[in-house]
């Protein structure tokens, strides 16, 4: 059987690092990972989907609306926007950050502070995880991807992998400490 994960955030924020990671571990673990990225206005704190399907034979990397059994958000706002695509019973673990948007920014557009209950209303399966505030803590906003990692490894059941060698093979060397302890705190949560 095939599992889809979808992993959505705002460009700087590491998606695109968690879903490397989460692939080698996946990989290690004997599955065949299929992974597909798309950038949008990353550069510029656009939109950045990646989309993650493994098990035992995986033949293309897409998944459609309705089919992601687990979108695992670092912003709420693209949350909302990823919700087409979660399958029926699917969860939703998602970050209580807020970014704001140029149109946002200029008073174009209204900021939808109230997205958690309206997921929480319209989903069962909804994990909330301050994954950055978390990461501040610990010292480095920037270790919110690897907080949120945790968080996900822990929901799939995926305890079985080994996975802090693999966070410390793809963070820089100088910030491996703090993003072992990210991926700790995120686990545990």
């Amino acid at each position: 059987m095939t599992k889809n994960i979808l992993l959505v955030g705002v460009g700087g924020q590491g998606t695109i690092l968690i879903s490397k990671i989460l692939s080698v571990g996946l990989v290690q673990k004997g599955y065949d990972v299929k992974m597909s990225e798309i950038h949008g206005m990353s550069q510029r704190g656009g939109s950045v989907t990646t989309q993650i399907k493994y098990g035992e034979k995986v033949y293309a990397p897409n998944i459609g609306e309705g089919e992601a059994d687990i979108i695992i958000s670092f912003e709420k706002t693209e949350t909302i926007r990823a919700l087409p695509y979660l399958k029926k019973g699917g969860t939703v673990i998602t970050d209580v950050h807020e970014i704001y948007s140029m149109p946002v920014l200029t008073g174009t557009v209204e900021y939808p502070h109230d997205a958690i209950d309206v997921l929480a209303k319209s989903i069962p399966n909804v994990m909330v995880v301050k994954a950055a505030e978390v990461a501040q803590k610990l010292g480095n906003t920037r270790a919110q991807n690897i907080v949120l990692l945790g968080a996900l490894v822990k929901s799939m059941k995926l305890d079985d992998i080994d996975w802090e060698p693999i966070v410390a093979q793809f963070v820089p060397a100088k910030a491996k400490d703090v993003n072992i302890a990210a991926f700790r705190a995120g686990f545990e949560m």
